[in-house]
């Protein structure tokens, strides 16, 4: 009798065991805690308050996903490429090429955008503004042949089946199975991380908070980038790069693109998406903030220093049609070299690198 109570214990042990291994080679994920704990952002009243869509709330565990996701080349059909590799924290997620390579050397048409404060954005991402929310942002470098050169499907099979993702989905989302993965909670995650990436420890953020003050150099420079002193001449800076985040939601034809009439740019920008000939050539402004990091510089990246840019804009920049009027007037107040060390200084106050190193930014792996 001892001995038969021994053997059922062993069957009825083993058949536990058993039902144990069919639930999780089955992808139920029940048996997994899932409490979201909200994850509360942090920054200054000078800030505009950010956007979070209400079907995508953030999340600890959401923003967690979201940082292994974004350096992680398992996105990529190769496995070679990350978000991370043409977003690179120490360079204040930028790449430092004119433009970016994808999956097998292949060389994309634009420069690589830097995500500093991607959260604040309200009208449209990208270079061009084809896409108007992080979410769908995230959507596009997967497939794009000049990118990852991927397919979602077989993305979110690789998540589905791989060792770690479908926890981290579960303890993010509340999914029961495994089988519940998506392209959308992919670019969910992404997007929650993404909206952490705030830049708000330069000296300019000090000075708005009244813990610092400009010196006479970055004084002048200030006066010039805001036109707040009709005895010195207004550089034209704030149109194109509103404050505090020292970027636009607009779009412009900065002159960098030479083009004999309407339809004669190499890159039409904004107008590919507005099919309007007069958004050609036009690019979204961006930011400022720790701009001595992201060289080199414009859609194109043609302008390897800072101090290239601001010799195009004190030039003029290059003939066409619908060139921004504002470039010219720069060109015609002959700014000499202590107005540009001025309009320098100031600019250097958005300089933030602490950002560049911030622990929660970098790669988990």
């Amino acid at each position: 009798m001892k001995r038969f109570l021994i053997y059922l214990f062993f069957i009825v042990s083993f058949m536990f065991i058993l039902s144990c291994e069919d639930e999780k080679t089955s992808g139920d994920l029940s048996h997994i805690s899932y409490n979201p704990q909200e994850y509360v952002l942090n920054y200054p009243d000078h800030f505009p308050r950010m956007n979070i869509p209400a079907d995508n709330p953030m999340t600890k565990k959401g923003v967690e996903l979201g940082r292994f996701l974004f350096f992680d080349p398992i996105l990529s059909i190769d496995s070679t490429i990350s978000c991370s590799s043409c977003h690179d924290p120490s360079l204040s997620f930028t790449d430092g090429r004119s433009s970016s390579i994808g999956v097998n050397g292949r060389r994309g048409g634009r420069n690589s955008m830097s995500l500093i404060n991607i959260g604040f954005i309200k009208n449209g991402f990208f270079w061009d503004g084809r896409v108007n929310s992080l979410e769908e942002q995230a959507l596009k470098p997967v497939e794009d042949t000049l990118e990852m050169n991927n397919t979602w499907p077989n993305v979110v099979r690789k998540l589905k089946i791989h060792s770690k993702y479908p926890q981290l989905f579960r303890e993010a989302f509340g999914i029961e199975n495994k089988e519940d993965i998506t392209k959308e909670l992919v670019v969910k995650a992404i997007a929650q991380f993404e909206r952490i990436l705030i830049s708000k420890d330069s000296k300019y953020d000090r000075i708005e908070q009244g813990l610092e003050k400009y010196n006479d150099l970055e004084l002048f420079g200030q006066k010039m980038f805001f036109d707040v002193d009709p005895d010195i001449p207004d550089a034209e800076c704030s149109h194109c790069h509103n404050v505090p985040l020292s970027s636009s939601d607009d779009y412009f034809n900065n002159g960098v693109q030479t083009a004999l009439n309407l339809t004669d740019f190499a890159d039409k920008g904004r107008g590919v998406v507005t099919a309007s000939e007069f958004d050609n050539g036009k690019f979204k402004a961006t930011t400022l903030r720790n701009i001595f990091f992201t060289a080199p510089y414009m859609h194109n990246g043609s302008m390897s220093t800072f101090d290239e840019v601001m010799a195009h804009y004190s030039s003029g920049g290059l003939d066409s049609k619908n060139k921004d009027p504002l470039i010219n007037d720069i060109a015609k107040k002959n700014l000499g070299e202590f107005e540009l060390s001025a309009l320098k200084a100031f600019i250097k106050t958005f300089e933030d690198p602490s950002f560049n190193t911030k622990p929660e930014y970098q790669n988990p792996f």
